[in-house]
C-alpha cells in the first residue's frame, strides 16, 4: 500500500496531484488524443508495480530478471522508497527493502577499493546507481550495525567516483565520468549518476569536496547544445544537452538528465535550466524512442522540479505514456531496442520512480 503520511521522508509538503488540460507543444500520440488519468488511477498503476516487484523478488534478495544484479536490486529499492515504504516496515514491501538491502550489502556485492560495477558487469553506471540509493537510505537501515555499514558503503563509494573524476582527460571531458573509473574521457550519461550520488552524499555529510560537484557542473555546462556567448550565456533560448561536449546534438534523454542535475545542484536560475525545459516541451516523450524509460525518469523529474506548467505538462503525459504501456502483471518493458533487452524490472523500476515524482519521499529530488 502506498503511504503518504511519513514524517520521516516527508522535508516539504506532499503536493495535490493536479492534471492540467495543457499538452505540450509538438506532442503528437499515435495511440489517439492523449487521455487524462485521476489521481486513483495512476496510485493504482504504482501499487500494482510494486506487486510485480515484489512478486520477482529471489530467495537471495535480489530483484533482477536480466543481469546486473546488485544494479537492479538498488533501482528497486529506490522504487520502494520512492513510494513511501522503509525497510523497517512491517509490511511485504518492507521486508522485501530489508532483503533487498541485505543483498547489495553483501560483501561479494562490491571489490576491495568499494567499487560496485565490477561484480555485476554494470560498470560506473551501476555503480553511481546503487551509490545514490545507499546514500539515500543512510539512517534508514533496521539495525545500527547496518545503518553503520551502510555508512561505510557509502563512503568507500564516493571516494571511487572522486577519484575517476581525477582521471587526466582533455580540458573539455574535465569533470565528468566514463564507463569505468580509469577511463579519461567522459559522457553526460554516466556524469549525471555520479553528480547525483555526490549531491546526495554531500547532503548527508559525507567527505565531498565542493570543488568535485563544481567541476561536474562545468561538465554540464560543456555538454550543452546550445553555443554560449562570452558571457556564459546560451545563444539560442532554447535547447538541450547533448551525450557528449560538442557534439551540439541534443537528445530528449540527455535534456532531461542535464536538466534534473542542475537543479539537483541548485542551478534554478540557470539559462541552460529553463532553456532545456522549454526545448523539452517541444520534444515530449515517445514510448518508442531510444532510452525512452530511462529518459523519462530524468524527464519527470526534472520537469517536477522547474515547476508551473512545465511539470503540469511532463505529470500528464508521463502518466498517459505509462498508464496506456503497463502490462498486465503491473510490469514495463521498453519497446525501443537499445532498451528491450534490460528486461522489465529495469523498465518497471523506472517507471515507478516516474510515476511517483508526486510523492517526493526520495530526498534528491525535493527542491
Amino acid at each position: 500500500m502506498i503511504r503518504l503520511n511519513e514524517p520521516r521522508w516527508v522535508l516539504l509538503a506532499l503536493s495535490l496531484f493536479v492534471v492540467s488540460p495543457i499538452v505540450a507543444r509538438g506532442q503528437t500520440d499515435e495511440a489517439g488524443p492523449v487521455r487524462v488519468f485521476s489521481k486513483d488511477e495512476v496510485d493504482r498503476s504504482i501499487e500494482k508495480a510494486i506487486q510485480y516487484l515484489l512478486s520477482v523478488q529471489k530467495e537471495t534478495g535480489s530483484i533482477n530478471d536480466k543481469g546486473h544484479d546488485t544494479t537492479m536490486t538498488a533501482l528497486s529499492i529506490m522504487a520502494f522508497a520512492a513510494t513511501g515504504h522503509l525497510p523497517g516496515d512491517a509490511t511485504p514491501e518492507g521486508q522485501a527493502m530489508r532483503r533487498a538491502l541485505t543483498f547489495v550489502l553483501n560483501d561479494d556485492r562490491v571489490d576491495d577499493q568499494g567499487y560496485f560495477g565490477r561484480t555485476d558487469g554494470s560498470r560506473m553506471y551501476g555503480h553511481g546507481i546503487v551509490t545514490l540509493m545507499l546514500t539515500e537510505m543512510l539512517g534508514m537501515g533496521v539495525s545500527e550495525q547496518q545503518d553503520q555499514k551502510i555508512h561505510a558503503r557509502c563512503q568507500n563509494a564516493i571516494d571511487v567516483i572522486l577519484s575517476a573524476q581525477k582521471v587526466p582527460k582533455p580540458t573539455h571531458l574535465r569533470g565528468g565520468w566514463r564507463y569505468t573509473p580509469e577511463q579519461a574521457d567522459s559522457d553526460l550519461s554516466v556524469t549525471v549518476w555520479q553528480l547525483m550520488a555526490l549531491r546526495s552524499a554531500k547532503n548527508d555529510g559525507l567527505r565531498v569536496p565542493v570543488s568535485a560537484i563544481d567541476e561536474a557542473v562545468e561538465y554540464l555546462r560543456r555538454s550543452y547544445a546550445s553555443p554560449l556567448d562570452r558571457n556564459g550565456l546560451p545563444t539560442k533560448e532554447a535547447s538541450g544537452f547533448s551525450y557528449e561536449p560538442q557534439r551540439n546534438s541534443p537528445t530528449y534523454t540527455m535534456s532531461a538528465a542535464g536538466l534534473l542535475a542542475m537543479q539537483v545542484c541548485g542551478e534554478y536560475e540557470s539559462p541552460l535550466v529553463s532553456g532545456a525545459a522549454d526545448w523539452l516541451l517541444e520534444h515530449p516523450p515517445k514510448w518508442e524512442e531510444r532510452f525512452c524509460s530511462y529518459g523519462t525518469y530524468y524527464y519527470a523529474q526534472g520537469m517536477y522540479q522547474r515547476g508551473g506548467k512545465h511539470a503540469e505538462v511532463a505529470q500528464q503525459l508521463v502518466a498517459e505514456m505509462l498508464l496506456r504501456t503497463q502490462a498486465e502483471d503491473g510490469s514495463w518493458t521498453a519497446q525501443n531496442g537499445s532498451e528491450k533487452s534490460h528486461g522489465a524490472v529495469y523498465a518497471t523500476t523506472l517507471a515507478v520512480l516516474s510515476l511517483s515524482v508526486k510523492y517526493h519521499f526520495l530526498p534528491i529530488y525535493q527542491r
